[in-house]
């Protein structure tokens, strides 16, 4: 048995016959940044997702960045996240000059807990940034309402979530602007790098469009400071592709994980579901006990797992001059102690799922 902690393999034979002409047909028609490909696949994505506008970029990490530079962030100003969620979602505040401001999450959905965003608030902030972990709808109803009462920005930060569901309505498409990575290993990722933007704002879309391309929207004709990060003619064209296949990926996952609940529910923390939420999984993380041993076990039989994440970003070095020691979000903390991610894709097997479990329940008796 070769178990993957994501098969990429088994993915691309099943679009092969579709991605293969299309690469070839995009290196003969010399559009290699922008284009016909890139515009297709933008007003594709908008469409999926139930919004005005979407605009690529070179990756998710940059996604986030322009997102706030389009907000006008500046030094000085202060933004409320998650510490449990890669560190991209913070470190492109501080690379910004403004500062992170972190709320513990909530204990069930591991997502930024709203009862203690509030009390985080100052004069000085300017944004939240809900990240929607492992594909798991933040409560944004709340978050916006929050967001809306103290005049301040929400970017929901959507790395995890393309195609995921809050109250029936598609993650991406309830805040000012919301961000993608399109990482080969995510649900929807490319055969690279890439990132989208989701807005409804005109003013939004044009200024993030702007300033992804150098600060232009005419050529040599500089507005502002921008950045180049622009979306790849041959990734879009194999987004556009995927993306026909993303929600039967999806479900397929939700399948698995259900059979991974049902398999592991006596021995494991399993995800909680929210019912405001439709989780798409992009990662299937349990909690338990003595988990780097567990780790180490599966190791041993040939089964691959993941930590996601294991150090939260206040306790980060990278972090330290914050002086958040620990204690400062136990919540996170707790968990990020005893999580792992189990193999999760949409080819794997049912008798890989019960192999998996089976080891794990012999680990535990």
């Amino acid at each position: 048995m070769n178990i993957q902690m994501v098969d990429m393999k088994k993915m691309y034979e099943e679009i092969r016959s579709r991605v293969e002409p299309k690469v070839s047909e995009v290196l003969s028609g010399g559009y290699y940044i922008g284009g016909p490909e890139v515009k297709a696949f933008e007003e594709k994505a908008a469409a999926y997702i139930g919004v005005k506008h979407a605009i690529g970029c070179a990756n998710g990490t940059d996604a986030l960045q322009i997102a706030m530079m389009a907000l006008d962030i500046k030094p000085g100003d202060e933004i409320i996240t998650t510490p449990f969620t890669f560190i991209a979602t913070a470190e492109t505040i501080r690379i910004l000059g403004a500062t992170s401001v972190f709320v513990d999450i909530d204990p069930e959905t591991y997502n930024i807990d709203p009862e203690k965003i509030e009390a985080a608030i100052t004069p000085k902030t300017k944004a939240i940034i809900p990240v929607h972990l492992y594909g798991q709808a933040a409560d944004m109803d709340r978050i916006n309402a929050i967001a809306k009462k103290h005049g301040i920005a929400v970017i929901e930060d959507n790395a995890q979530g393309f195609g995921a569901k809050y109250k029936g309505r598609m993650l991406g498409s309830m805040s000012d602007i919301a961000t993608v990575s399109f990482y080969p290993a995510k649900n929807l990722g490319a055969a690279g790098d890439g990132g989208l933007m989701l807005t409804n704002s005109d003013e939004l879309a044009a200024k993030v469009r702007m300033i992804a391309n150098h600060g232009q929207n005419e050529r040599y004709k500089h507005h502002v400071l921008g950045v180049n990060s622009r979306l790849d003619a041959i990734q879009a064209a194999i987004l556009n592709i995927k993306l026909d296949f993303l929600d039967q990926w999806n479900e397929k996952r939700r399948q698995a994980a259900a059979r991974y609940k049902k398999n592991l529910e006596s021995t494991a923390i399993i995800p909680f579901e929210h019912p405001d939420s439709y989780h798409i999984y992009h990662q299937f993380s349990i909690q338990v006990k003595s988990r780097d041993d567990l780790q180490r076990y599966l190791t041993d039989n040939k089964i691959p797992s993941a930590i996601h994440y294991p150090i939260p970003l206040h306790l980060q070095h990278a972090f330290a001059d914050m002086g958040l020691g620990k204690g400062s979000f136990p919540t996170a903390e707790k968990v990020a102690e005893g999580i792992i991610s189990l193999p999760m894709h949409p080819h794997i097997t049912n008798e890989e799922i019960d192999y998996i479990s089976d080891k794990i329940k012999e680990f535990y008796n």
